[in-house]
């Protein structure tokens, strides 16, 4: 089964929405690069609100390290995940389990940095450019997602209710991420495109753990 991470929440009510209708994980952002940018006490605030078993994320993108160190201590995620020019011996510095954002926007070109995170609990395939933000809206060829990596694969970047079960068979991924194919604006989630995602998600052909 393919898990589902919804991102960008900014409110209480949409992370809980997404945990009732079966997201395995919710996340939030931190960086300043982001139009879903949200603060340490709103952050808190939805990671504190999640039932059990619903995997809590904070995204930050090359913020300083007293910084990340200040959002493990207050709002306590499952996981980080890092989408700047973090290096795997930065991100491990915090003893908490992370995520790796891999800007795919360059095609094939960008595959050489998957090997550059050996010890990321896994890999977020993204649609965005080097040095820009996710939740752009953008996609880059499924096709490219590797098979013989150690780490489990999660796809992002441009899915939407009417494309997913489509990328789910083509890039065969652990996971999917979505953020602005949920919304009806920045950092609001649609109820409908919402239901309609992890509806998607569900009812597609199981596409594989996305490594070896």
């Amino acid at each position: 089964m393919t898990r589902i991470k919804c991102c960008g929440m900014t409110r209480v009510e949409d992370a809980l929405l997404a945990a009732q209708l079966g997201a395995d994980a919710i996340g939030v952002v931190m960086t300043a690069h982001s139009k879903r940018q949200v603060s340490l006490a709103q952050a808190k605030t939805i990671v504190d609100a999640m039932p059990p078993f619903v995997t809590t994320v904070v995204l930050c993108m090359d913020d300083d390290a007293g910084f990340v160190q200040e959002v493990i201590d207050t709002i306590r995620p499952s996981l980080l995940q890092f989408h700047g020019g973090e290096s795997d011996e930065w991100c491990r510095q915090f003893g908490h389990p992370y995520l790796k954002a891999i800007a795919m926007g360059e095609g094939a070109c960008a595959l050489y940095q998957l090997r550059d995170h050996p010890h990321a609990a896994g890999l977020l395939l993204d649609g965005h450019g080097l040095g820009e933000a996710g939740g752009s809206g953008k996609a880059f060829d499924w096709s490219l997602m590797p098979c013989d990596l150690k780490q489990s694969l999660i796809l992002a970047g441009g899915l939407t209710p009417a494309n997913v079960a489509e990328a789910i068979r083509v890039a065969k991924p652990w996971a999917v991420d979505v953020s602005s194919g949920i919304e009806s604006a920045p950092g609001i989630k649609d109820p409908v495109k919402l239901r309609d995602f992890i509806a998607a998600v569900r009812l597609s052909v199981p596409g594989g753990s996305g490594h070896l």
